[in-house]
């Protein structure tokens, strides 16, 4: 049956296939098809606009209009293929109808006891704690599957690449999420902490920064995302030198 309501309207000329707009839609209503986003179907979309602020084409728009009314049975029947259908077959590339590979959430495993206690102690920095993707904070979904009960892991985006030791001192049994507090839309990323604390029963959360003064607003973004969920959660932050010791 359909009704006059708000729905997300999708500009095809703006898109550009990036991708950006799946993952933000918590209802898997939009894939890529033919290299551009589309609502797949009108009864998965709730018309809140959720996925608008992550398009950087502002190709997305809330519009009213006749459509099948939201389906919340619908959107839990759909999201329950995927995921049966995402853990079956291998994830899709770029390429037409594939989308921006960064969109597809994926759960891997880290190397076991056995595999880690083989390697040689003078390569056991090259073993990769890495257990899931994307771990970009605007990429990751606050329904993602791996964030359920995790011990979290928010680092600002320079970190990596100051920290030597990072997949063995803070990456290993935690899910990361990186972004720059500097360049990247605090608010978003509040209310994007927010939905997480309040959905995903994250059990603890580490925050790695590095000591400079912009990196001091990751902090503040993910305490205040914490504290609009209303979760207890124990926060540790962590501050990074930029010769690469921990501060401290």
């Amino acid at each position: 049956m359909k009704i006059m309501r708000k729905i997300i309207e999708i500009d095809e000329e703006k898109c550009t296939g990036c991708g950006l707009c799946v993952p933000a839609c918590a209802e898997g209503a939009i894939e890529i098809i033919d290299g551009k986003a589309k609502v797949i179907k009108d009864l998965l979309c709730d018309g809140l606009g959720a996925c608008i602020g992550d398009c950087p084409e502002d190709a997305l728009h809330i519009v009213t209009r006749e459509a099948e009314a939201f389906d919340e049975e619908a959107v839990h029947a759909h999201l329950a293929s995927r995921e049966g259908k995402e853990k079956g077959a291998p994830q899709p590339g770029p390429g037409p109808g594939g989308g921006c590979p960064s969109a597809a959430l994926m759960n891997f495993s880290a190397p076991s006891a056995c595999q880690s206690a083989n390697v040689p102690k003078d390569q056991v920095s090259g073993v990769s704690a890495l257990s899931h993707w994307p771990v970009q904070i605007r990429l990751i979904p606050p329904t993602a599957p791996f964030l359920k009960g995790a011990d979290l892991l928010v680092t600002a985006d320079c970190v990596p690449v100051s920290y030597p030791d990072l997949h063995t001192t803070y990456l290993k049994g935690r899910k990361v999420m990186l972004g720059c507090p500097k360049f990247d839309d605090a608010q978003s990323y509040i209310e994007k902490f927010r939905d997480i604390f309040s959905v995903a029963g994250v059990k603890s959360v580490t925050i790695l920064i590095m000591e400079v003064p912009c990196c001091s607003g990751l902090p503040t973004i993910v305490k205040k995302g914490l504290e609009l969920s209303g979760a207890d959660v124990p926060v540790e932050v962590v501050v990074v030198a930029l010769d690469g010791t921990i501060k401290g």
